[in-house]
């Protein structure tokens, strides 16, 4: 055995590990994106409604509970949330648009 091939041997087998981890964390999380699109649309809707702005005019008027958590009613909060799902989305669509489709097998 060439020593060039036991270490091409070795790079090939690092490489099927890395692209085995890979593969498996995103299609997990990818799973969890595509699970929470309907909480996404809907945020999406509240954000800057009519109802938002009631609700935030009722917290600004000390009228919801002091515990209660309300970091959707934070405009950074909620824009950055939003703008990181656009960002998300852009990148998946360029991504599907430049990776390579034919593999050999």
């Amino acid at each position: 055995m060439a020593t060039n091939q036991l270490e091409r041997i070795r790079a090939m087998e690092q490489r099927l590990d890395t692209i085995a981890e890979a593969t498996t964390t995103l299609s997990e999380a990818l799973d969890r994106y595509i699970a929470v699109q309907t909480d996404i649309e809907q945020l999406d809707a509240y954000y800057g409604s009519e109802e938002w702005r009631t609700d935030l005019a009722d917290d600004t008027a000390g009228k919801l509970p002091h515990d209660l958590k309300r970091g959707v009613l934070s405009e950074d909060a909620v824009w950055n949330a939003l703008a990181e799902v656009r960002e998300l989305n852009r990148q998946i669509e360029e991504f599907a648009e430049t990776v390579p489709r034919k593999l050999h097998h």
